[in-house]
């Protein structure tokens, strides 16, 4: 607990962290995803262009043809005979869970037929010596990732815990040891050594890490195997015993050598010992020093050694490679107006190079060492983003880029106990990810922590015979107390003392003041308007200046818009020549975006009812919503039992969303309401390889594609269901604890088909698992709506 300047206490309090919420209060932007190039990779598909695979022919029962895939989304492939060459024209997307694909001669294997398609059969007169041909040299899909756990998996979803990988030694880089992995946060790994079984010497690793290779790999390029140096005490025996035994465990189920298919290449160097260089500190990465090679051990790797020139130093060592993150050349610091760390040991307080090099009889490494040092991948300074912290790798925290210099940026890591300085990454960094990372995996983030003031009571005394209220600092303009706003000045509170004194002499009640406006919640909210936010909005607003009061008003409707940037237009067109106005500026922020537009508002009393009206009919919610009328239990419009598409109806306007099939209901608005008949069900669930129309089955081609086992086939179009029909499908999912949000907000069909990711995650407040999960099931809906009735 700490005081403001105010005096007012103020306590940092825990908060749940939403990052679509911080970024949308505090106008900020996020990295982009594409920075990341290394998260980008990892939700790659394990499956290859130009892989080859035996897939079933279409139009031939029980026979297969081998495949090349063009290309991959996700779990679907676009694959294409062999036979084809260039021609598109029968290129077919499947799905890799459903669809029937096996490796390249399973069909040998399974004595099963193998012949091509019949539209490419008079092609070639020997289809055999084709395949032999085709097949000399490609690469087949593996078996493992067609078949089995492992079926469809992404490249990164193919590392599970246990498995074995070899790492190379953090300072022999012709040195390896096998480690097992103990977790795997979206590819980033937690390592432990093969026979050392103590958390205090686990790694953290990004799976793509050139440090990582399969089991087997230093064998078979001649390279040391050998135990982590000064770790533990055990004897060679039992290294050797604990390695002998893991690898063994291993071999029975061997980590795919998919995984490491988009490990970069090591590029050569043209390091020579005795260079001089900068580099961002290796122990402390918050500051850039000069460093020199020590030595080069062949033509990828080579050894920096942190400058040091006093005489005890000990040797602050690093094995690099030509693309090692944080090198950089003599004077870079220097032109780009960054701190240089002066040498420990020099003695000079003005570090400069030429006479650094003179003094140590060494040559700066020539920039052709360093041909990418500008880039920056599109990081700019005040994006945010999510980090490594380089004290604790177990941790990563709520980040924003400080500072961007070529290809380092400046990191502030936010919510720490103890605040560091701002670290120094490298634009290729696997340390850094975009915002949202941590939640889509699972993992702890450490975040910002929400500081609240609570004001301290001043009381005003006043004299007895003025009879004036006693007042707090927290009075405010609402009429419920959840919602004040604590005064912010001394001349606030004054004000708050003058106002009283005016309403207590009867100086406020003229024509340009009004009574309370009132909030009813119970009412219809329209279109624009979410009705959760508005449930949440005070009761009442006022009494004051009718224009502050309006305009009090209207910021919260605006705030409680699905797309407050909408909202603010359409209040732009409330507007009558006759009406006695002032212009007011009206604010929305939406998305990290800012909006602003200006809006003639009433300033007497006398038209004050007449304004709400038209803004709740251009805003196609209930009469009633806000204005000088109260209402108890039942509004005098009857919108209680209206859903959003009814009541736009009833009320002759135009729905304000735009309505998917709209103008193929326009004959049907015309038409006498009938009497509702038994409602039957209105979504059947399609088993795999089985078409369903109404209540009848028929079996479906084999090889269908963009097969999905748990497509739809409607019965009634979802534009006519209403809200029971809705909460009934939502509650038919795996989502069926979400059913009461829909009914709380009155979604139907129409309603329910314009939801996207977006939109759900901001009007339900849900994280963004569950969010991905509800839209799963729209998206049913959507598709089924598009081959059933949109034409």
């Amino acid at each position: 607990t700490f005081v403001d300047i105010n005096g007012m206490d103020c306590v940092e309090e825990e908060v749940d962290f939403n990052w679509e919420e911080y970024l949308e209060e505090t106008g900020a932007t996020a990295a982009p995803h594409t920075s990341f190039r290394h998260v980008e990779l990892s939700l790659q598909s394990s499956f290859q262009p130009g892989m080859k695979l035996e897939v079933a022919n279409k139009g031939s029962l029980d026979t297969y043809w081998v495949a090349t895939i063009i290309t991959t989304c996700g779990q679907l492939l676009l694959l294409r005979y062999c036979g084809y060459g260039d021609d598109r024209k029968a290129d077919f997307w499947c799905d890799v869970m459903t669809a029937e694909l096996h490796p390249v001669g399973w069909c040998a294997q399974n004595n099963k037929t193998l012949q091509p398609p019949e539209a490419i059969k008079e092609k070639n007169s020997d289809w055999t010596e084709f395949l032999i041909k085709e097949l000399t040299g490609s690469r087949t899909a593996p078996a493992n990732l067609l078949e089995g756990p492992l079926r469809g998996k992404n490249t990164v979803d193919l590392i599970v815990v246990g498995c074995i990988l070899e790492v190379r030694d953090a300072f022999e880089p012709n040195v390896y040891w096998a480690a097992r992995v103990q977790s795997n946060i979206g590819g980033r790994l937690c390592l432990s050594y093969v026979g050392l079984n103590d958390p205090a010497y686990d790694m953290w690793m990004f799976y793509l890490d050139t440090r990582l290779r399969p089991l087997g790999w230093a064998k078979e390029n001649y390279l040391s195997i050998k135990p982590p140096t000064g770790e533990s005490m055990k004897l060679s025996s039992e290294w050797t015993e604990a390695l002998d035994e893991a690898t063994a465990k291993a071999l029975k189920s061997p980590l795919p050598l998919e995984v490491f298919k988009d490990h970069a290449d090591l590029h050569t160097h043209s390091y020579r010992p005795g260079m001089k260089l900068e580099m961002v500190s290796p122990k402390e990465p918050f500051h850039i020093c000069p460093v020199s090679v020590t030595k080069v051990y062949n033509e990828y790797y080579f050894q920096i050694t942190v400058d040091d020139l006093t005489a005890e130093a000990t040797p602050t060592c690093v094995v690099c490679h030509a693309d090692s993150p944080g090198i950089l050349p003599v004077q870079w610091c220097l032109k780009n107006g960054v701190g240089l760390e002066r040498p420990q040991g020099f003695e000079s307080q003005d570090f400069d190079w030429a006479d650094y090099l003179k003094h140590t009889g060494t040559e700066a490494a020539p920039d052709v060492c360093f041909p990418n040092a500008s880039q920056s991948r599109g990081f700019c300074k005040d994006m945010w983003l999510e980090a490594v912290n380089p004290l604790q790798p177990s941790e990563l925290c709520v980040a924003r880029i400080t500072q961007v210099k070529g290809r380092l940026l400046w990191l502030r890591l936010e919510g720490l106990t103890k605040p560091l300085p701002d670290c120094i990454v490298d634009v290729e960094s696997m340390n850094i990810f975009p915002v949202g990372w941590c939640e889509a995996n699972g993992y702890p983030l450490t975040h910002l922590q929400k500081t609240v003031c609570l004001p301290q009571k001043k009381i005003a005394v006043v004299q007895p015979e003025k009879h004036l209220p006693i007042i707090s600092s927290e009075l405010c303009i609402y009429s419920n107390a959840n919602s004040c706003q604590p005064l912010s000045s001394e001349l606030d509170f004054m004000l708050i003392i003058a106002i009283a004194c005016m309403c207590c002499l009867g100086l406020v009640n003229g024509k340009y003041c009004c009574s309370q406006l009132f909030i009813n919640h119970r009412c219809f909210s329209g279109p624009y308007l979410n009705k959760g936010r508005i449930a949440e909005l005070p009761k009442a607003v006022g009494p004051g200046k009718c224009a502050v009061v309006l305009k009090e008003i209207l910021t919260m409707l605006i705030n409680s818009a699905y797309k407050p940037g909408r909202v603010l237009r359409e209040l732009q067109m409330v507007e009558d020549p006759q009406w006695n106005c002032q212009e007011e500026t009206l604010k929305a922020k939406y998305k990290g975006k800012s909006y602003r537009s200006n809006m003639r508002i009433v300033r007497t009393a006398d038209q004050v009812s007449e304004f709400c009206r038209r803004v709740c009919e251009r805003l196609q919610c209930c009469l009633n919503l806000f204005g000088p009328t109260i209402v108890s239990d039942k509004c005098p419009e009857n919108c209680f039992s209206q859903t959003k598409t009814k009541y736009t109806y009833y009320k002759k306007r135009k729905v304000g969303r735009p309505s998917l099939g709209e103008n193929a209901q326009d004959g049907d608005m015309t038409k006498p309401a009938r009497r509702r008949k038994k409602r039957k069900a209105i979504f059947v669930q399609k088993k795999r390889r089985t078409s369903i129309v109404g209540y009848q089955a028929t079996e479906s081609p084999q090889n269908e594609s963009f097969e999905e086992e748990d497509r739809l086939v409607l019965e009634r179009n979802p534009l006519e269901w209403s809200v029971s029909d809705v909460v009934d499908f939502i509650t038919s999912t795996d989502c069926a604890s979400l059913a009461k949000i829909f009914q709380e907000q009155d979604i139907d069909g129409q309603a329910l088909l314009l939801l996207t990711l977006p939109t759900v995650q901001e009007c339900m407040d849900l994280k963004l698992g569950p969010a991905i999960k509800l839209c799963h099931q729209i998206e049913r809906v959507k598709v089924a709506f598009y081959s059933q009735f949109a034409n």
